[in-house]
């Protein structure tokens, strides 16, 4: 199996930034594929961006030029860095690994506000 741990969120001002990390642990040799996803009040959960095991990154439109999506393989971690962060980027922000080819793990989520 695969554990995912969040951090990083928080409160910040219109154009600001975060840098989330999530941090996995167990098999983690099995991971072909991570992603952050979000999920905002009253809204279904969306991706964000996603990164494979060989380095190849994939971004929802409106973030692209805003968010990067890297990863540090020697520490089993990836980043989310939100620059130009507006209003409407406030939500609840999700790491998702796929290992063992079609098994899935989430992470327990990791809040982020952003006031106008």
């Amino acid at each position: 199996q695969v554990q995912l741990v969040e951090s990083g969120g928080g409160l910040v001002q219109a154009g600001g930034s975060l840098r989330l990390s999530c941090a996995a642990s167990g098999s983690t040799s099995s991971i072909r594929l991570m992603d952050w996803y979000r999920q905002a009040p009253g809204k279904q959960r969306e991706l964000v961006a996603q990164i494979t095991a060989g380095g190849s990154t994939y971004y929802l439109d409106s973030m692209k030029g805003r968010f990067s999506i890297s990863r540090d393989n020697a520490k089993n971690t990836v980043y989310l860095q939100m620059n130009s962060l507006k209003p409407e980027d406030t939500a609840v922000y999700y790491c998702r690994a796929q290992y063992d080819i079609i098994r899935i793990s989430w992470g327990q989520g990791t809040q982020v506000t952003v006031s106008s």
